[in-house]
């Protein structure tokens, strides 16, 4: 069968590349065409485009790329009327996505919904539109089936974190050589910096992460290059020989890491599957932030705890984001008690997203939803 998959973030590349994985596998003549990134086209999707040229962060700045929003969106339309696939698959990506679905059920395509919307977060409204343009919703947090099925009577599939498969799924790692060819010091306890994947993140961001090398010498400090930008973003903030950089190996940054500062989205999540301590970091431009925060109803912002529905992880959010407060934050989770509260709380949280095999529970809902529509 045709399969027809859009991704327009690193987090649903990877998502979506084990999903094809999976599609491959029970369906072995699937024929995939995607928008993604690299790893979804390793995979075996064809690539359409790359989420590289659809990431805009913020009310502000997705404003002042409407146009070329519009124009990708018309193209994405005229390429699955010419594919003809048997299925649409959207992972997460809302504001284009869910335009896509609109159309798509207009012109009775089968619609299905990987990695909901995270519509509990902000803008609930927008479940009519979910229930009005799509077939099949399959979630991957333990609360949205009692959201969505409680809440809004709105049937959909719990088939657990695809974070678990991607993490379990790795190679093994060799520390040593792994270190050595990163120039990270052999036995040096790491701190792992994520500021985020998209650049208006990590400028706002970096800088400040950075600015505590000197309180925490006895660390070694290590910048994860996001997929979707260039290694040359970062020369700037590499102008502190103490500091080192990786491009591309988050997890495996993260298999040897001490402690981590993460920008909220799903790094935190991935960093709490490492099992690694972390303060969760965020700050937006002023209007963006303001207009946020009238939209988005929840207590926390970081998965972990939103999960676990009470504050396992210290959120430095907007003004609160200071050098003090991180170092304070930070101090707190290299030793004690609250380092040892935070990984117990982790394995907690592994607990509650229901063991590996999403990406293969998903596919088969796929094909089976296809062949029965």
């Amino acid at each position: 069968m045709k399969y027809y998959i859009i991704a327009g973030e690193a987090s649903g590349d990877l998502h979506g590349s084990n999903l094809i994985k999976a599609l491959k596998i029970q369906d072995t003549h699937a024929d995939i065409r995607c928008w993604g990134g690299d790893l979804m086209q390793q995979a075996g999707g064809t690539l359409v485009k790359h989420y590289k040229a659809l990431a805009f962060m913020g009310f502000i700045e997705v404003v002042l790329n409407l146009n070329a929003i519009f124009k990708n969106i018309k193209f994405c339309k005229q390429d699955i009327a010419a594919f003809k696939p048997d299925a649409i698959i959207f992972i997460d990506y809302s504001g284009f996505n869910l335009r896509i679905a609109k159309w798509a059920k207009e012109n009775n395509l089968l619609t299905n919904y990987y990695i909901s919307p995270q519509i509990w977060a902000s803008r609930e409204g927008r479940i009519k539109k979910i229930k009005a343009t799509v077939d099949h919703m399959y979630v991957i947090l333990p609360f949205e089936k009692e959201f969505y099925e409680k809440k809004h009577h709105y049937p959909v599939n719990f088939v657990g974190h695809p974070l678990l498969d991607a993490i379990a799924n790795r190679p093994e790692l060799n520390e040593s050589n792994f270190r050595s060819n990163h120039g990270i010091a052999p036995t040096k306890p790491i701190i792992a910096l994520l500021p985020g994947s998209r650049k208006q993140e990590v400028q706002k961001m970096l800088s400040l992460m950075l600015s505590l090398t000197n309180d925490f010498t006895e660390y070694e400090f290590v910048i994860a290059g996001a997929p979707s930008l260039d290694t040359d973003f970062y020369a700037d903030f590499l102008t502190d020989a103490n500091v080192k950089f990786i491009q591309n190996k988050t997890y495996d940054l993260l298999s040897l890491s001490t402690a981590a500062l993460v920008t909220s989205g799903t790094a935190t999540l991935e960093t709490a599957l490492f099992k690694v301590p972390q303060v969760v970091c965020y700050k937006a431009n002023w209007i963006s932030y303001q207009i946020a925060k009238r939209i988005i109803t929840l207590k926390y912002i970081s998965l972990v705890n939103l999960i676990m529905q009470k504050e396992v992880v210290k959120e430095l959010i907007q003004d609160d984001f200071t050098k003090q407060n991180l170092k304070k934050e930070l101090s707190l989770i290299l030793d004690g008690e609250a380092r040892t509260k935070q990984l117990a709380s982790y394995d907690e949280l592994i607990q509650k997203l229901g063991g590996s095999g999403a990406s293969a529970a998903a596919a088969s809902l796929i094909i089976k939803n296809a062949k029965i529509s």
